[in-house]
């Protein structure tokens, strides 16, 4: 598709100089605004093992090393509690979060007790799904999402998720097994992963349709370097020539069962679900070793060290260690991607927040979608995608996460050799 080559060309080096971090000696993080919602996000890094396409941190499971970061991390929330930030939502990702079900359960009670926190989403894999741990979420979770990537035995072998999660046909039977325990069950599925076929993705749709998840997100593959180098010996490069094809067939295939919800999640017709939280919330605070947090028109990287995030939470202060302030046209261009992501945007919200209409504010990147035909409304109100506006929306949120990436290979690079090898398996 030309729109969607000449729109990474654009896009890929205007995100990585937006994303260019610099080290900053920051001891806490700005205090909330009044009348500002923020949601809070928590990073758990640890896995039982390592998916080589993941460019995530996540250091190998330890039981001493993840109770004792736990711990740090619910040392921190106090920090931000003493901050004065209240929260509604909260976004547990990783990493596994649930690999110590008894301590992320303490993290969730300390986090309504705190914050005043009502939604929770969460993120687990297949072979979690058990009674021990699903007994603990019910209640507390509102949202749990589960990593599947594809029900195909042969693309899970490729992953290395096979031997550690079961076969395709053993996943759906655990998703049926928690059927309505909580208001959203969401699989995380990936689209375009090197030897994908149209007829696994295909399947893969179907399968979805007669399983028990009410929501469902298809990932565009998204690599760092390091991920795309070793991938690329292993199971073969990513084709993008073929993605908006591949974007088709799954929306396409989910079309008559579920709605889209943002550019890449789907929810079933008639379902609750609660959406990703860079749609709903435009400013977040991201706590735990490699979180992000976006404030005050900056974007604040937590350390990727453990011994230095451990570091930092004992001697009372936060555990940021690089920033980027955003000028005024990075931090229009990240509204414009965010909201559109969540299928509309508020021109008069736009408008009241930047003191300038987004026609004279953006107006290369709209002329762009307007020549591309992305939007189906498009009047003194909102903007409103069409079906192909909405694919040209995966590939920004494809190009961003990917530059997100290239600062969490930097971030990891910047881990001590000693350290490294202290944290055996740990994969760079």
């Amino acid at each position: 598709m030309i729109s969607e080559r000449l729109l990474t060309r654009f896009i890929r080096p205007e995100l990585k100089r937006s994303l260019r971090v610099s080290p900053a000696n920051v001891e806490m993080l700005p205090g909330p605004k009044p009348d500002r919602e923020y949601l809070l996000y928590l990073h758990v890094p640890f896995c039982e093992s390592l998916c080589p396409y993941c460019s995530f941190h996540r250091v190998t499971f330890r039981e001493e090393l993840a109770r004792k970061y736990f711990k740090s991390l619910r040392e921190e929330m106090r920090m931000a509690s003493d901050l004065g930030y209240t929260f509604s939502s909260m976004y547990i990702g990783g990493g596994t979060p649930t690999v110590l079900i008894d301590e992320l359960s303490e993290t969730i009670d300390l986090a309504r007790e705190s914050f005043g926190v009502a939604e929770v989403s969460c993120e687990t894999n297949p072979n979690h799904l058990t009674p021990q741990i699903v007994g603990e979420l019910e209640g507390r979770v509102q949202r749990l999402s589960v990593g599947i990537q594809s029900f195909d035995d042969g693309l899970l072998r490729q992953m290395q998720r096979y031997d550690k999660y079961g076969s395709g046909d053993q996943i759906l039977e655990r998703l049926e097994s928690i059927a309505g325990l909580f208001p959203t069950l969401n699989a995380d599925m990936i689209f375009n992963f090197p030897s994908q076929t149209k007829a696994i993705l295909q399947d893969d749709v179907q399968k979805i349709i007669g399983s028990a998840v009410n929501q469902a997100t298809y990932y565009a593959l998204m690599t760092s370097p390091s991920v795309a180098r070793s991938m690329k010996k292993s199971v073969g490069e990513v084709d993008y020539t073929r993605e908006a094809e591949y974007y088709e067939i799954l929306a396409q295939g989910l079309s008559d069962t579920f709605r889209p919800v943002s550019a890449w999640c789907f929810s079933r017709q008639g379902g609750e679900m609660i959406d990703e939280y860079i749609v709903d919330y435009e400013e977040y605070v991201g706590l735990g070793s490699g979180s992000f947090s976006n404030l005050g028109g900056a974007l604040y990287v937590n350390t990727f060290s453990l011994r230095e995030y451990d570091e930092h939470i004992s001697s009372g202060r936060m555990s940021v260690s690089q920033m980027r302030p955003f000028n005024l046209r990075e931090q229009m261009r990240y509204r414009f991607m965010m909201e559109l992501f969540g299928l509309r945007l508020d021109k008069q919200n736009f408008s009241l927040s930047f003191g300038r209409s987004i026609e004279r504010g953006l107006w290369l990147e709209m002329a762009f979608m307007k020549l591309a035909g992305a939007f189906e409304r498009n009047d003194e109100k909102f903007l409103v995608l069409t079906p192909k506006g909405r694919y040209l929306l995966v590939v920004m949120m494809r190009e961003f996460f990917a530059n997100l990436n290239d600062v969490r290979d930097h971030a990891r690079n910047a881990i001590g050799t000693e350290e490294l090898a202290d944290l055996s398996g740990y994969q760079t």
